[in-house]
């Protein structure tokens, strides 16, 4: 045998190993599947570029398989799965060109569990993956023209370059659907589509019934999505043109590995891929809370996840079944309270124009949905929903234009930060009932006031009379201003002796901490409840007005994040506050203490930072009362077994009127470091001061230092001051606490430095509401306002304000 002879048949026996080597499944990857190679378990195929596999897989504690492609960077991250709801019990899968031409899944007794199913296919067709991870069919004697496609029929993850859409012709629509578990990719509950609509929508529904709802879209973002309106174009685009269809943009401008995936509970979770820290990173997700889950409120119902409860009824409205209602029961929504004046004339053949039907204004909604679309102008839009009865509600949005509403208005959102002006329709006379209502309070409550006014008079005579008689003194706590006496009986009395014996008779070692009111001691009652007791200190300064306007205040006052108030004495000179036992102290030990440094990790500061904003959203806005706490600092935040943070220390909180947004004082009392300009010079206090101390607090809670420490690397400057130089360099690694700093935290710590900025603004105009703080801080908004140069820079500066203006004197500036 000759040498070339040798080798050609050396060369042949290669080949032909190499052949095997793929049908058997013993090679790693391929890069298409034909009539004559096949892929077996445990195979891979390729797309051209790398970015993507298709192979075999198993789930998360599950033995089965299952054919799926994913992202070659995450093997854990399938985008699509073939034989969902028929899986392989072995590892004897192959994938392969069946004879009439289309790509099929077999078992190991050549059972086909799943096939592209198309009638029209070729029997020299080649499947392929693409580097877009678009698995297709093709006919390679054509041109490679397209025969089927695994784009056309998703999983549960939407790409780049994926459309979803329906076919308004024919009514097809391509969704994706969940898996029913996170071990089993089977067709779950939940399935997200366009919604067939004159508006383009983006639905989420469980089952037949919708779940979540995206708004409508404008021409460039959804206007039902919060977050849309801080970016640009949110990364979506929507094209009418034979179908609705919504598109995902190519990787111009974006992270090429993104995905949008709908889990098995109902959550569409918007990611990328961190090529830096080899992770996902979440970016958006829906729904959040309850209010953004469909129809919470029921018809004619209005959501507000910052209040509580969430749902109340649309102006002109109550609830239908107000027992269920007031049972925290609310899908059954909305009734009107009076008829419209149009059903009314319409009724009695009558057109009296005089009491013709209102519009009433609602700003920074979510629109409802099932709006109708007309070409109508701006101007014209409100005059043609009132000529028609039917019309109960009209919007005009830039880019949609006129909408108008004539079924059940439902899942309808209050926004804090934008939105939309949505105008409700109502009687006249509901208008009427309102003008009534007041005119009809006037006339009572005048009476009812002087009537009380006498009887007053009549009892503090009667009262001076007893007194002079027995010499007996009415127990009477009056607050600071005179203007809201306090009783005991409004506030649980304890008996001395009984603190006394709870605190071993105020010892030492039961002995909590010190401030300007006085000592803080630890006790248990005789039930075995622990109590806080803080006992007005004889030589204190400051003490005896701040105890009467406590009891004033955080006895009115009842919420999660605000320390609980067990009741008070007053006996034998003695003035004390009994209030609930907070093992783990204030948040201040953990903050700035060597021996506590480290134990409270970002995602206990993050909670904390956000469970502070909820209790000054219950104080400024939600609360019977408007209350502005004045001096927010981490001695006043204490911290239970969970490190959930309460509030505490309300000596130096006031009560505003409902109308009142600011006031003055000429006894300016706070902690040097926490007060706002304008009340540190001025006097002048409002929530937006309260606003500052909380931005001043969140900086500490970051970077683990005192508000007025001195800095190594720049002395000169303050808390404030550092944190802004930082921020302008993009250098803030120095400036956080070091026990929290990590890749993993680095973006959410960066968007709680920004929105600290935002708080801590020189004007109190340009600081945001506590409750648009508390919306930025649990929502992915991924676009915030840029903050300006921030107050008291300089350390100077801030002790500076230790002068007097205008008769105001900065007093009391130590720690309380």
């Amino acid at each position: 045998m000759t040498n070339s002879r040798r080798n050609m048949l050396h060369f042949v026996h290669v080949m032909l190993v190499i052949l095997h080597c793929f049908n058997a499944g013993f090679c790693t990857e391929i890069d298409s599947i034909t009539s004559t190679q096949s892929l077996r378990d445990p195979g891979i195929l390729s797309s051209p570029g790398g970015v993507y596999k298709l192979g075999f897989f198993s789930p998360l504690n599950s033995t089965n398989r299952y054919v799926g492609i994913w992202y070659n960077v995450s093997a854990t991250t399938v985008i699509w799965v073939a034989n969902r709801d028929k899986p392989l019990r072995d590892s004897s899968g192959v994938v392969k060109i069946s004879g009439d031409g289309n790509v099929v899944v077999m078992n190991g007794e050549e059972e086909i569990l799943w096939s592209s199913n198309v009638s029209s296919s070729q029997v020299d067709s080649i499947a392929l993956l693409q580097d877009s991870g678009n698995f297709v069919l093709v006919d390679h004697l054509n041109n490679m023209s397209t025969i089927w496609q695994s784009f056309e029929h998703p999983s549960d993850t939407i790409v780049l370059k994926m459309i979803i859409g329906e076919n308004t012709r024919t009514g097809e629509r391509v969704k994706i659907e969940s898996w029913r578990s996170p071990w089993d990719p089977n067709f779950g509950n939940f399935s997200l589509g366009m919604g067939s609509a004159s508006i383009p929508q983006v639905y989420i529904w469980k089952g037949s019934h919708p779940y979540w709802r995206s708004g409508q879209w404008n021409g460039q973002i959804f206007i039902g999505v919060l977050e849309m309106y801080g970016t640009t174009r949110g990364g979506f685009r929507v094209e009418n043109n034979s179908e609705d269809t919504l598109y995902f943009p190519g990787p111009s401008g974006f992270n090429s590995l993104m995905t949008f995936a709908l889990d098995w509970k109902g959550h569409v979770i918007q990611s990328y891929w961190d090529e830096n820290e080899k992770d996902w990173k979440i970016t958006w997700s829906a729904p959040k809370n309850d209010c953004e889950v469909y129809g919470t409120c029921g018809p004619f119902g209005s959501c507000n996840n910052l209040q509580s409860p969430i749902c109340s009824c649309l102006k002109g409205f109550e609830p239908k079944y107000r027992e269920e209602w007031e049972k925290g029961n609310w899908t059954s929504g909305c009734v009107r309270s009076r008829a419209l004046q149009c059903e009314v004339n319409n009724k009695n053949n009558s057109g009296d124009s005089s009491k013709e039907d209102r519009f009433l204004k609602m700003e920074l909604m979510k629109l409802p949905d099932f709006a109708e679309r007309s070409n109508t102008r701006e101007d014209q839009c409100r005059s043609q929903c009132l000529g028609n009865c039917s019309c109960i509600a009209y919007a005009f949005v830039s880019g949609i234009g006129c909408m108008s509403w004539t079924n059940n208005l439902i899942d309808i959102q209050q926004f804090q930060l934008w939105g939309e002006d949505l105008y409700i329709r109502v009687a006249h006379s509901e208008l009427d009932m309102h003008t009534d209502h007041q005119k009809g309070i006037t006339k009572i409550v005048i009476p009812v006031i002087i009537g009380t006014l006498t009887l007053c008079v009549c009892l503090i005579i009667c009262s001076s009379r007893m007194t002079r008689r027995t010499g007996v003194k009415t127990k009477e706590v009056v607050s600071v201003d005179n203007k809201n006496p306090v009783h005991m009986e409004e506030v649980p009395v304890f008996n001395l002796d009984l603190l006394e014996n709870a605190t071993s008779r105020f010892h030492e070692d039961n002995k909590l901490g010190q401030g300007g009111f006085g000592p803080v001691y630890r006790g248990k009652l005789e039930d075995g409840k622990e109590i806080a007791v803080k006992r007005l200190s004889k030589a204190s300064g400051q003490g005896l007005e701040e105890f009467m306007n406590e009891v004033l205040v955080i006895s009115k006052v009842q919420h999660k994040n605000l320390v609980r108030l067990y009741g008070c004495c007053v006996d034998k000179e003695e003035k004390m506050l009994i209030y609930e036992y907070m093992p783990k102290n204030s948040l201040d030990v953990f903050l700035f203490d060597e021996g506590h440094q480290g134990i409270l990790d970002w995602r206990k500061r993050f909670t904390i930072i956000e469970g502070v904003g909820r209790g000054l959203l219950y104080l400024h806005r939600d609360s019977r009362l408007k209350i502005i706490h004045r001096d927010l600092k981490p001695s006043n935040i204490l911290l239970d077994n969970n490190f959930n943070p309460k509030i505490s220390d309300f000596g130096m909180a006031r009560i505003f009127g409902s109308d009142q947004d600011q006031a003055n004082t000429r006894r300016v009392v706070g902690t040097y470091g926490y007060m706002a300009p304008e009340y540190a010079i001025q006097g002048r206090f409002s929530e937006k001061s309260d606003v500052f101390s909380f931005g001043v607090l969140v900086l500490e809670i970051i970077s683990g230092r005192r508000s007025t420490s001195s800095w190594i690397e720049m002395p000169s400057l303050s808390l404030l001051g550092y944190a802004w130089k930082l921020w302008n360099e993009e250098d803030l690694s120095t400036f956080i606490d070091p026990f929290i700093l990590n890749p993993s935290t680095k973006m959410e710590i960066r968007k709680c430095i920004q929105i600290a900025l935002l708080c801590v603004q020189e004007f109190a105009e340009d600081r945001p509401s506590i409750s648009s703080v508390l919306v930025m801080l649990t929502s992915e908004i991924s676009s915030l306002p840029a903050p300006l140069q921030p107050a008291f820079t300089q350390r100077h500066e801030i002790r500076e304000t230790k002068c007097t203006l205008n008769n105001i004197s900065i007093t009391n500036l130590t720690g309380r």
